[in-house]
């Protein structure tokens, strides 16, 4: 099961996406109707997708899995009695599979027989620029994190690989986490990350967003879980996003670290303890995207 994309509703869909080819570094995919679509460096068809709504929502998270994870789920789904329906992807890429809401309203797109596309070429050092590979892990708000850590991993076959005082960190294959689960005391989206080349890429999309009047929200930085490389800004049209490289991949017997296994110096969030984080803006940015189902719950056919 791989991690593909995030699909956003908002007002207007034609500047984010032009912000985020323009500065960020995205790729033009498709536009269909009023939906835009936007890709990176790698093979899926498309990483971001932004449909034009009054309201700021969160669609949906989409995975691409096999035939066989895509009928489990549906089984365990079913079992459980979460809201549920089936789906044909009009997107980039098709399939078809399962819309899911999981138990705080959160809602994941499992496809099967998605498609994928060649690789292109990202820009070139001289040209300043830097270009994300793909999405690398889809973070949220939540209620109750534990709640929705042993609810994923019931219920999706999903894997907690740590918990922090602040997140559960969440794995659906070898890389440490393509999703979490904030303790916020509130359900929304907490921020996107995108998969950069290397440490250097992250650094030089750093320098590319200050030539562009952008100074991160936190970061540069080394997490602890995952020990990827961040740097996180607050996008101007709302949600948070980040450069991100080097999640740490791990074994099927991965120990699940405890919060006491994550703790720092006074004074220190990271490994690095090289910069500051902009608390407030970033718990503001948090607040604004929530999930919605624009859908009715079917009775799924097992």
């Amino acid at each position: 099961m791989k991690l593909r994309s995030i699909e956003l509703a908002l007002p207007d869909p034609a500047g984010a996406a032009a912000w985020m080819v323009d500065v960020w570094g995205l790729f033009p995919a498709e536009v269909r109707g009023h939906t835009h679509y936007l890709r990176g460096t790698g093979t899926m068809p498309y990483l971001v997708a932004f449909e034009q709504s009054d309201e700021e929502f969160v669609r949906s998270t989409t995975f691409t899995c096999s035939d066989a994870e895509l009928a489990a789920i549906a089984r365990r789904v079913a079992d459980k009695g979460w809201p549920a329906c089936t789906v044909t992807s009009a997107d980039p890429g098709d399939g078809a599979g399962l819309l899911v809401e999981l138990p705080e309203g959160t809602i994941l797109r499992f496809l099967a027989g998605a498609s994928q596309v060649a690789p292109i070429e990202g820009f070139a050092k001289a040209s300043k620029r830097v270009a994300p590979v793909k999405l690398t892990h889809v973070v949220f708000n939540s209620a109750d994190a534990e709640l929705l850590g042993h609810a994923v991993e019931d219920v999706l076959d999903f894997r907690v690989s740590d918990r922090t005082k602040g997140m559960v960190f969440v794995r659906c294959n070898d890389s440490h986490h393509s999703t979490a689960f904030a303790r916020a005391g509130f359900a929304s989206l907490n921020h996107v990350a995108f998969e950069m080349d290397d440490l250097d890429a992250v650094m030089r999309g750093i320098g590319w967003m200050r030539d562009n009047g952008f100074a991160p929200a936190w970061g540069p930085g080394r997490h602890g879980p995952g020990d990827n490389v961040y740097a996180y800004y607050i996008a101007p049209f709302g949600p948070v996003i980040e450069y991100s490289t080097a999640v740490e991949k791990v074994l099927a017997d991965y120990r699940t670290g405890e919060p006491d296994d994550w703790t720092w110096p006074e004074q220190r969030i990271d490994q690095w303890g090289v910069s500051d984080k902009d608390f407030a803006g970033l718990r503001v940015a948090e607040e604004r995207f929530r999930c919605r189902r624009d859908w009715e719950a079917q009775e799924l056919a097992i």
